[in-house]
């Protein structure tokens, strides 16, 4: 069968075959290879479009894998990302993007291998984002894979006779896809370390929890992640309310009557993305409730929360870096700064269902920073900050590192949520990079940061010693780089157990 991806390049190429069939990818000047847009599943539409993924059957010839392929994302979340992630049309959206130093095949060894899972809110992001180009990685002599999943209702949202978890049943398939196929680009599968950013991060984590996930990778790196651990009451109540609000049955053949847009659409009109920081006095509960779409505690695929699994001792084994930044969401509210001038921080903050102590004693030890501020911080450190420390604990005496990412973009003013992914990934020049961060990246922190990351991947320990539950150090990357003792105990000891009126 002949496709646009059949179609050939006249810039240098090369070849590798997959248990699917040859692919062709793109060389680069440096002698690494970039293969993009790999079918890892059949297309997710018709009769498959709310089923488990089925691994994609294969083809004859060679397939061109010098472009991306299309993408799950079909709106990118402009108000709430600095990442520049570009929507690709298309139905074989279920596609990774291999990037290798040496795209020739090995039978034992190997080099090792990063999985990368993007970021999004489960509901947007793109594995084509140029910021998750390998070539940092390929560098340093680190094969890159970055995974796409169906995001959204799609992918999470329930159905009464589908699958649930469909886009975590994709990451799982990807990852038996690298287990099974990575050997030909140059990459060992024992040495894989599976990494994300954001909803990416707490995809790793959900995976470092679930035990049918255990075996696939040997090492966890999470970026700003928060897990997710959708309860089934609130994940099948959001489903049936979605149905009645289309007008059909919550099954799958009725919304399969529906096309992709208009189950978008009902998406985004139960599950607004941004309102909060739009309107700082609406939303603030619900967000500080975790995401209505995302990784569903179904008692199958996921059997329990993610922290009791770890608390367990599930993924005890596996060596874990973990970390945010330090004004993840502050910026966001920045553009209220006006607005929220005389309004005092406890009054919004009465809004986020916390305990009243709880707000007084946060705002009291945040006493220098204006109502958008600490609003903001608080976000920050809720979702974020407090995830790094409750994780940790679970873990006890699991090999565990924690990192702050505290330098500070002189084009924002703070250490947002996704400033650090350009120090992670090694692309200072990436496009976008400057709007965010500026044109003069501190090139020591970038190889720490870098450096950290391909230390852990290759088998080692990122730098610094691990946290202990007695009293571990935290790294914290700044232009000056430290550590810290407890450098969450701050937010934790505010935050810790803080109890929801009722």
């Amino acid at each position: 069968m002949t496709t646009r991806r059949d179609m050939p390049t006249d810039e240098p190429t090369a070849e590798v075959t997959t248990a699917q069939g040859r692919v062709r990818g793109l060389r680069r000047p440096d002698g690494s290879a970039a293969f993009l847009g790999i079918p890892f599943a059949e297309p997710p539409v018709g009769d498959l479009r709310f089923a488990a993924p089925v691994p994609h059957r294969g083809w004859d010839g060679v397939r061109d894998a010098t472009a991306h392929g299309a993408t799950p994302q079909r709106t990118q979340l402009a108000e709430v990302t600095l990442i520049p992630e570009p929507s690709i049309p298309g139905e074989s959206t279920l596609n990774v993007d291999v990037f290798t130093p040496s795209p020739e095949p090995v039978t034992d060894g190997g080099l090792p291998v990063l999985v990368w899972i993007h970021g999004g809110g489960f509901v947007a992001g793109s594995p084509a984002s140029p910021w998750y180009d390998g070539a940092g990685f390929n560098r340093d002599g680190v094969v890159t894979v970055t995974v796409s999943y169906r995001l959204g209702f799609d992918g999470f949202g329930w159905i009464s006779d589908a699958p649930a978890n469909r886009g975590v049943l994709d990451w799982l398939l990807a990852l038996e896809w690298v287990r099974d196929n990575i050997r030909a680009f140059g990459g060992d599968p024992s040495r894989v370390t599976i990494a994300g950013q954001s909803a990416g991060g707490g995809a790793v984590l959900t995976l470092l929890g679930m035990p049918r996930a255990q075996g696939l990778f040997a090492r966890v790196h999470c970026i700003s992640g928060a897990v997710a651990d959708v309860p089934i009451g609130r994940a099948e109540a959001l489903g049936r309310e979605l149905a009645e609000l289309l007008g059909v049955a919550p099954t799958r053949a009725g919304l399969a009557t529906l096309d992709e847009e208009r189950v978008l659409a009902a998406q985004r009109t139960l599950v607004p993305i941004g309102e909060s920081a739009a309107d700082p006095a609406k939303g603030l509960e619900g967000l500080l409730d975790g995401l209505a779409l995302g990784p569903v505690v179904d008692g199958d695929l996921l059997p329990e929360p993610t922290l009791d699994a770890l608390r367990r001792g599930v993924g005890a084994d596996t060596p874990l870096v973990l970390g945010a930044t330090d004004h993840e969401f502050t910026f966001a509210f920045a553009r209220a700064r006006e607005q929220l001038a005389d309004v005092a921080p406890t009054a919004v903050l009465a809004g986020t269902g916390l305990d009243p102590s709880v707000i007084e004693a946060y705002v009291a030890a945040h006493e220098d920073l204006d109502t958008a501020d600490v609003v903001g911080q608080l976000l920050t450190d809720t979702l974020f900050s407090t995830t790094v420390a409750e994780v940790a604990t679970a873990r006890g005496d699991a090999p565990t590192w924690l990192y702050r990412f505290a330098w500070r973009s002189p084009v924002l003013g703070y250490a947002v949520h996704c400033l650090d992914l350009p120090f992670y990934f090694g692309c200072p020049s990436a496009p976008g990079v400057a709007e965010v961060a500026g044109t003069d990246l501190p090139p020591g922190l970038v190889d720490d940061v870098h450096g950290a990351a391909v230390a852990f991947v290759g088998g080692g320990d990122p730098g610094w010693p691990a946290w202990a539950p007695a009293g571990g150090k935290v790294r914290v990357f700044d232009r000056s780089s430290s550590l810290e003792p407890d450098g969450f105990q701050e937010v934790w000891s505010l935050l810790r157990g803080a109890a929801r009126r009722a």
